[in-house]
């Protein structure tokens, strides 16, 4: 079978599986690559005279280019779903040739959270002057209390904003329910006044509930600078602020009274395995201190 066209197969494949953009432009740039180079540097096209020498050849190459491991782990990992899914799913190959490529180990590091504290300062560190503070506010708040991604803020409906609740839509188009707390409501009651306000006489162009000051959605690097803005007008000078520092904190917090399951289920993960990253980030403090709150003998009623 023609390498190429199988390739182009599994996309599809991956693609009616709702993989975000994002991960169908990374598979598609490193398929590309390792179909490039096995017929240009080893002469092959066909999917079944691909070996495990041919991979290593390849991530051999990736290494003396000097990336980092972590670039190299990636690539492996998509390459490795691939050919899982020519034996495992389609039955094109007996073997996954990938299975005796040796992987680089990545040393894991511990990533430098967020304190209550610094968030606390960022929060406040915009008003309710205009709708652009208020809604800056509200992004802030919504991304500590609810533990959302990037993209879930950005394309968070309107309608999905419900008195009590509200309905994310995250990865694979899998919706959850996440309940708003009353200080979040407290925040969210503002801005939707300032908000109404602002566009009483401007016009909305999505039905996002956070828009940009033109009426449009919010862009990946609009909402990253305004995690920015915030860490810098709360004096963090320390720590490189993003989105998904917010949420990290969110669940090192919530790892503090819920079980990883039901994180899992709050963090939209689709396996628990994902969320128990989120463990090896706990200091030691911070585990001894869940284990004494977790204490049989602590927790008996007197």
């Amino acid at each position: 079978m023609q390498l190429e066209e199988v390739l182009e197969e599994y996309l599809y494949h991956c693609q009616a599986r709702n993989f975000t953009p994002k991960t169908m432009i990374n598979k598609r740039q490193e398929y590309n690559h390792l179909l490039k180079f096995l017929k240009e540097k080893r002469g092959i096209t066909l999917l079944e005279s691909v070996t495990e020498h041919d991979l290593k050849s390849y991530i051999r190459g990736k290494q003396q280019e000097g990336l980092k491991p972590v670039s190299i782990v990636a690539k492996c990992k998509l390459i490795k779903a691939f050919f899982n899914w020519c034996v495992k799913e389609e039955g094109y190959l007996s073997v996954n040739p990938m299975d005796k490529v040796e992987i680089p180990k990545v040393t894991k590091k511990v990533k430098q959270g967020l304190s209550v504290d610094e968030i606390q300062a960022m929060i406040d560190s915009f008003s309710y002057k205009s709708y652009v503070e208020a809604r800056n506010k509200a992004i802030i708040a919504c991304l500590a209390d609810l533990g959302l991604r990037s993209i879930e803020v950005r394309t968070l409906l309107t309608a999905n904003v419900r008195d009590s609740t509200i309905l994310v839509t995250g990865k694979g188009n899998k919706e959850r329910l996440l309940s708003i707390s009353p200080i979040l409501k407290k925040i969210l009651i503002k801005f939707e006044r300032l908000k109404k306000l602002y566009f009483s006489e401007r016009l909305v162009k999505s039905d996002n509930y956070f828009l940009s000051y033109t009426g449009d959605e919010l862009s990946h690097v609009g909402l990253y600078n305004i995690t920015r803005l915030a860490a810098k007008r709360a004096g963090i000078k320390d720590k490189k602020i993003h989105p998904h520092l917010f949420r990290h904190f969110y669940a090192l917090k919530s790892l503090e009274r819920l079980d990883l399951h039901s994180l899992s289920l709050l963090l939209g993960h689709s396996e628990v395995n994902t969320t128990q990253i989120y463990l090896s980030s706990m200091s030691n403090q911070q585990l001894l201190d869940k284990a004494i709150a977790s204490s049989p003998l602590m927790n008996l009623r007197k």
